[in-house]
């Protein structure tokens, strides 16, 4: 598909908190659909996020202050991937939707999903109330950005009420509306209302986009168009049928679920899905089954590792993470590591600590620390933190009321804390006891041969963020608590 998006005659992946992320993107696409949409994302948390693009990953990131990737792209769905939004906010609305308009297809509104992660502030099915703010949000946007806009809404309790906003929503310029062919207060366990979603279809001309049919109508892919018959949409979006078998997307009939749970973990692996959220897409799938042995095995497993093992993935998931590896190692090696650079009000420079190229009795720490006490300094503290995508470490070191950082990522709190140092040390034109460097004098001979990597480093002061929490230690080498984040319960799959 090329182009500006049509959405006349298409089927899609509907939007799914914890579902729609790359992996079942990419897969549903491989099946068939025409177009996906991604978990429905909040404008608030979006509009903090930074884009980065992951040169290892060969994705489009966006990354959130606290290192959480929000939201991962790639090539291969940038014409058919649509970005959905939780907004009450015009404005923040268009500053998300131009901070991912060059990565996406469209960009659509929720005005639908009556979970309290959508209606709380306004969003979601609550602004169905409020069709003043629905207006102004979708005119700004369809204003704003160059790519279609379109909504997702649910029928009102009135059909009247219904055709009537779909008629004012056609009016702001949208490129296509879904509807959810449900009440406000209804759920899946409810049968989906055709008749008025064919009502609103005869009443517009805008493409009219049918969803909620996973319950009653649609089991395999002949039934896809059996849906848009009976609703009189120009299309069909999907969500629960799709979650439970995304091949229901293609055209020859459903795959066996064992493959499709493989081809899934597979590109989870590839894109370094979060373990959470992959392990509970595999859970969706597994339905009842997942009390089998197999199914145990997924609900115990607490990583993509442990989720590669059970599927019997071990092989193809070490291959990724040395391709992976590979890819990052020839990216550090290609960063200048002789410029510093200043990222706020740190100074940064692309440094990785290497071992071996330092005594095994000396340390940049030590000579840090040294040379503070020479200087009759306050001595060096160090500030680590801990990303949870790959768990590396990253530390800053302050002193004298200035910061150091390595722009690269360690493999240990340790190692952090020692670029940092080399950083300070090499920015300051301080020596750091590397192995042929003349002797400087800072480190005395007795603790050159007594003191081992965490040696004379005991009185350097410590801070940890530990999931945000700062934490101060004075002689403690523990590790960062890994800052893994879980979704939280109320964000339930939508359909």
């Amino acid at each position: 598909m090329s182009g500006r998006l049509n959405f006349t005659n298409i089927t899609a992946l509907a939007p799914m908190v914890r579902v729609g992320t790359l992996p079942m993107r990419l897969l549903a696409l491989d099946y068939g659909a025409d177009v996906v949409y991604c978990e429905e994302l909040i404008d608030i948390k979006m509009a903090r996020c930074k884009r980065v693009v992951n040169e290892v990953l060969d994705t489009v990131d966006f990354i959130a202050p606290d290192d959480r990737v929000m939201f991962r792209t790639c090539e291969k769905e940038k014409d058919r991937v649509i970005f959905q939004m939780g907004t009450a906010d015009p404005d923040r609305a268009l500053t998300v939707a131009k901070l991912v308009e060059q990565d996406v297809a469209a960009i659509d509104v929720n005005m639908g999903c009556p979970k309290e992660y959508s209606t709380k502030g306004g969003m979601g099915a609550a602004l169905l109330s409020d069709p003043d703010k629905i207006e102004s949000i979708l005119r700004k946007l369809v204003g704003g950005v160059n790519k279609p806009v379109t909504c997702k809404i649910r029928i009102l309790p009135s059909l009247e009420d219904t055709i009537r906003l779909v008629k004012r929503i056609e009016k702001t310029g949208v490129a296509a509306v879904g509807v959810h062919g449900r009440f406000k207060e209804e759920r899946p366990r409810h049968p989906v209302h055709c008749d008025y979603i064919l009502a609103v279809a005869n009443a517009v001309s805008v493409p009219i986009i049918a969803n909620g049919g996973s319950l009653d109508l649609v089991k395999t892919f002949a039934d896809i168009e059996e849906f848009r018959k009976a609703s009189g949409a120009s299309s069909v979006m999907l969500a629960r049928a799709a979650m439970w078998n995304p091949s229901v997307f293609c055209p020859k009939g459903l795959l066996p679920l064992e493959t499709v749970m493989e081809e899934y973990l597979k590109y989870a692996i590839r894109y370094e899905n979060h373990a959470f959220n992959t392990k509970y897409c595999l859970c969706q799938m597994l339905r009842e089954k997942v009390e089998t042995p197999q199914g145990k095995l997924v609900q115990a497993a607490q990583t993509n590792a442990e989720l590669s093992a059970a599927y019997g993935l071990q092989e193809y998931f070490q291959k990724v993470q040395e391709e992976h590896q590979v890819k990052r190692d020839a990216l550090q090696s290609h960063c200048h590591q002789d410029r510093p650079m200043m990222d706020g009000d740190v100074l940064t420079m692309a440094v990785k600590f290497e071992r071996r190229e330092y005594p095994p009795q000396i340390t940049p720490k030590m000579f840090l620390l040294e040379w503070s006490r020479k200087e009759k300094l306050e001595q060096p503290s160090y500030e680590t933190v801990q990303r949870t995508q790959d768990r590396g470490f990253q530390s800053t070191v302050t002193i004298a009321e200035k910061k150091y950082r390595s722009s690269l990522w360690e493999k240990s709190k340790r190692f952090a804390e020692q670029a940092a140092a080399v950083v300070c040390l090499r920015v300051l034109g301080i020596p750091e006891g590397r192995l042929g460097e003349e002797d400087s004098g800072l480190v005395c001979k007795r603790k050159r041969e007594t003191k081992g990597i965490n040696g004379d480093e005991e009185g350097s002061k410590k801070r940890h963020l530990v999931d945000g929490q700062e934490e101060t230690e004075s002689t403690k080498t523990e590790s960062v608590t890994n800052g893994d984040h879980h979704t939280p319960k109320s964000e339930q799959t939508k359909s």
